[in-house]
């Protein structure tokens, strides 16, 4: 048996090429496809299928352009309700791969549809189960992201529930286990950093399969779910119609500064923090290639903005057209020519942001005139913050700035995990006119670190 996990960090996405004898199935695609054909042809296997486990609401999927490149099927569980030609396939179905037989289990609970992929070679016993986001490691898929279809959260974490108890917790422990995402995913709670595991490990150590009473396990799982992104809608809804080729998109064109400004509903700036801080173009929103880029593009830009991108080199643009289209932003104008540096040749305004360190913030909190804003998820924020910091969310930061004392014109910090969602927030609340701007390098890892105190 060929197998292979490709993981794509930006998405905290993971996907796979399983083959044998000279048979090849690729399952849950990422957007840009042509690793999988590629490993797939320098093992000489031939791609025959394209399954997806789900209809995915975080990432656009690249099944269609599979299916377009190499004749491959494309697999969904019976409830999909795709919009063009597929194999619908009903639990204990199954499909010859080479040597290799792929039986599919209906696992409703994350959405109406979800399957699981049981993999089993020559031996006849099980080896490997592709879990998409039924079963994550540490974790469990969310039961909150099937809006619009009649489902309630309670009804998916009920159905979540029979599908591992009454039939993944079934499987022998030394069944390998393989999710469709890791650590960073808003499809779930509380994944690990872990890409795979078994049925025993996370039988002893994933909380949601502990013992408890289906009451139990839905009013767990439907408790202080954060809000989703507003992406993720529109995300599942490309998915079911399925996605354009990346090479019918248009490619950016080079802009002047005058022609950016005219073009843009966003200006994008992708560079790291620091650079962002130490000069960036009025009104432009940082979101740096170095995090989960993707993820939060999707969060905070509007899927249809015309979108200018700032960056240093012409290697940057090219990613960051790629992993924006993998979240369904497909709009971008251009690149303004030449970056920062010629918006300054032509006389326009540049703007700043200093980083601090977070020796430099507790000595500047000393005079108690500093505001802090904290924009992590509210459950990193209550396991230990910053004294005095108060919690506005990136992924709703309009929102839950709304009911804060914070003041526009007050030195304000603005910290997170590590200094990269607290640039991005920055870069938004400049935006709104707070003209006095810190961001906190290393963010409160690194206040903890070097052993501050911490409240919770």
């Amino acid at each position: 048996m060929f197998f292979k996990q490709f993981y794509l960090a930006c998405l905290a996405h993971a996907s796979y090429l399983i083959g044998s004898e000279g048979e090849a199935a690729v399952v849950d695609p990422q957007r840009d496809v042509d690793e999988y054909l590629e490993e797939a042809a320098a093992h000489g296997l031939e791609i025959k299928y394209v399954i997806e486990t789900h209809l995915h609401a975080d990432f656009v999927s690249g099944h269609q352009e599979i299916a377009a490149r190499t004749g491959a099927q494309i697999i969904f569980g019976e409830k999909a309700g795709v919009e063009f030609e597929h194999r619908a396939v009903k639990d204990g179905e199954e499909l010859a791969l080479g040597k290799i037989v792929l039986r599919f289990i209906e696992t409703p609970g994350h959405t109406p549809e979800g399957i699981c992929v049981l993999v089993t070679e020559s031996s006849n016993q099980p080896q490997k189960l592709l879990t998409g986001d039924t079963l994550f490691i540490g974790d469990v898929g969310r039961p909150d992201l099937a809006g619009g279809k009649g489902y309630t959260p309670q009804m998916m974490a009920e159905m979540m529930y029979d599908s591992l108890h009454g039939k993944l917790l079934k499987l022998p422990d030394d069944v390998e286990v393989y999710p469709a995402h890791g650590a960073g995913s808003m499809c779930g709670k509380n994944m690990s950093k872990e890409t795979s595991s078994t049925i025993g490990e996370q039988r002893k150590f994933n909380y949601a399969l502990k013992p408890m009473s289906k009451e139990e396990f839905v009013a767990m799982m439907t408790a202080d779910l954060p809000e989703a992104p507003i992406y993720f809608p529109r995300d599942a809804e490309i998915n079911r119609s399925g996605a354009r080729e990346l090479s019918e998109l248009q490619p950016p064109q080079a802009l002047t500064p005058q022609q950016a400004q005219k073009e843009a509903d966003v200006l994008l700036d992708v560079r790291s923090a620091s650079d962002f801080g130490a000069g960036h173009v009025p009104g432009s929103v940082n979101i740096g290639l170095g995090g989960q880029f993707a993820m939060w593009a999707g969060s905070l830009i509007p899927l249809n903005a015309a979108v200018v991108l700032i960056a240093d080199t012409a290697t940057q643009v090219d990613e960051s057209v790629v992993r924006l289209a993998r979240v369904g932003i497909e709009n971008v104008k251009g690149y303004l020519e030449g970056g920062v540096q010629s918006w300054r040749d032509a006389g326009l305004p540049v703007e700043t942001i200093p980083q601090v360190s977070v020796a430099e913030l507790k000595e500047q909190m000393a005079n108690g005139e500093l505001q802090i804003v904290d924009v992590r998820r509210p459950g990193e924020y209550v396991n230990g913050h910053v004294p005095r910091a108060l919690n506005a969310p990136l992924a709703s930061l309009d929102k839950s700035l709304g009911p804060l004392p914070l003041e526009k014109n007050k030195p304000t910090a603005v910290i997170c995990a590590g200094g990269y969602r607290s640039s991005a927030a920055a870069s938004l609340l400049q935006k709104q006119g707070f003209s006095n701007l810190l961001n906190v390098s290393g963010g409160t890892g690194a206040w903890v670190n070097a052993g501050y105190p911490v409240e919770q």
